[in-house]
């Protein structure tokens, strides 16, 4: 098996809008280690993360983060040590479009 360590993701979403921050490739197994949530803006802005196992369509029971604050002109960092199975998705959305998120981790194969 091959680890490679390395950034999964950067996304800066439109507002209000579930945006694709990772997908796991095919024959892979994810370990998100930390992901981090910019607020490019003066004013605080709410984020949300959710995990769509094997791209099931985005529901309740997914958010691992739901309307969460990020103040202003600061950032978030949230370290997970989550394990993400092929094919399981990392979706973001912002309150505003000033928020961007970016994503560590490793893939092994």
């Amino acid at each position: 098996m091959a680890t490679v360590y390395k950034v999964l993701g950067q996304v800066a979403p439109s507002a209000t809008t579930d945006t694709t921050l990772y997908t796991v490739p095919a024959a892979t197994s994810t370990v998100v280690s930390t992901i981090t949530v910019a607020n490019r803006s003066a004013v605080a802005v709410t984020y949300r993360i959710a995990i769509r196992p094997a791209g099931a369509s985005i529901s309740t029971t997914h958010y691992i983060a739901f309307d969460a604050s990020c103040p202003a002109n600061d950032a978030i960092l949230l370290t997970l040590g989550m394990t993400l199975a092929a094919t399981d998705v990392m979706t973001v959305r912002a309150s505003t479009a000033d928020a961007t998120f970016n994503l560590f981790g490793s893939e092994i194969s």
